[in-house]
């Protein structure tokens, strides 16, 4: 059976007929489209956390390195000179940040930032006077 999301209501419902004693689990199983396993994980998260649904606390996700002001500075740096390499970047950043970082993450940080080849040479044929 594919995943597919199935509304807290459902959940209760199919907890509460259990409970109750209503239905037997393979009348609720059938009539829900569920799996027995599914059925059994959602009454697991019942019994211990008093809800049927999984509650997340906090970002999800790999912290990242560069916060948002030391993104902002990269893209004021790359508008102010967007011939400059990696490297130079690197070295700014280490020298007025104090962020230390690898040319590679800050690939990535700009490519997250949405700042592409394309954009960088726009800019700079914006700023050459002879073309």
């Amino acid at each position: 059976m594919p995943y597919r999301k199935i509304s807290r209501d459902v959940k209760l419902a199919a907890i509460r007929l259990h409970e109750r004693a209503l239905l037997p689990l393979s009348d609720i199983i059938d009539c829900l489209k569920i799996t027995c396993a599914t059925f059994y994980r959602i009454l697991h998260l019942w019994r211990t956390t008093g809800d049927v649904i999984k509650r997340t606390f906090g970002i999800l996700g790999r912290p990242r390195f560069l916060h948002l002001d030391d993104i902002d500075y990269l893209k004021r740096l790359i508008s102010h000179r967007p011939d400059w390499f990696l490297e130079e970047l690197q070295y700014l950043l280490a020298t007025n940040r104090f962020i230390s970082l690898h040319f590679a993450t800050i690939h990535c940080e700009l490519k997250r930032a949405q700042v592409s080849v394309k954009k960088l040479k726009k800019i700079a044929t914006e700023r050459n006077d002879n073309l």
